[in-house]
């Protein structure tokens, strides 16, 4: 082969390596659930692996007057998964949300992780409706009397799990246990 071939050979073979389809263009609703999946894969095997007995485990050294027990972080992160969950949707929550902390006669793991997981499949569902044209649309805010959308109310289904994952994983390295997300 002469030089010419030799490049064109590399160059074509250059094309074809790095020619590769665009990316399919996500909707917003699937751009939205796989966010929320993303903490939800964090956030469940976090609960998941605080043991039973430890449950009601509430850190009393340093600056944690008046925080909620590990089982009640978990309930609480659920609740607001139903209730926002049911905004998107314009439907009553389909599970007990007690004032946003779950049901107070909720007690054992294998309840609240139930709970937990069943807070996921429904906001999972609500995300699935999102829509771009219904996106933006007003709706009254779950919490008080303010107007919020479903975008926002995306976000804040988002936020909210990183905010509590944060919470508990302080508790469960403070039981010596290491969050499966950051186990080799």
């Amino acid at each position: 082969m002469n030089r010419i071939s030799v490049i064109l050979a590399a160059s074509l073979a250059a094309l074809t390596l790095t020619a590769q389809p665009a990316p399919e263009r996500k909707t917003l609703s699937q751009s939205m659930d796989r966010a929320f999946g993303q903490a939800e894969k964090e956030f469940v095997p976090a609960v998941e692996a605080l043991p039973e007995a430890k449950f009601g485990f509430v850190p009393t050294k340093g600056q944690f007057k008046g925080v909620r027990s590990f089982g009640a972080q978990a309930k609480h992160v659920a609740a607001v998964n139903y209730l926002l969950g049911a905004a998107i949707l314009g439907e009553k929550p389909p599970a007990e949300v007690g004032e946003g902390d779950g049901p107070a006669t909720m007690k054992t793991k294998a309840e609240v992780v139930a709970y937990v997981k069943g807070s996921y499949e429904y906001a999972h569902k609500a995300l699935a409706s999102l829509t771009d044209a219904n996106a933006l649309e007003p709706l009254k805010s779950p919490f008080g009397n303010g107007m919020t959308n479903r975008v926002e109310l995306s976000n804040i289904l988002l936020g909210h799990t990183f905010d509590h994952y944060g919470q508990i994983v302080v508790y469960l390295r403070m039981n010596g246990i290491v969050p499966p997300a950051s186990r080799k």
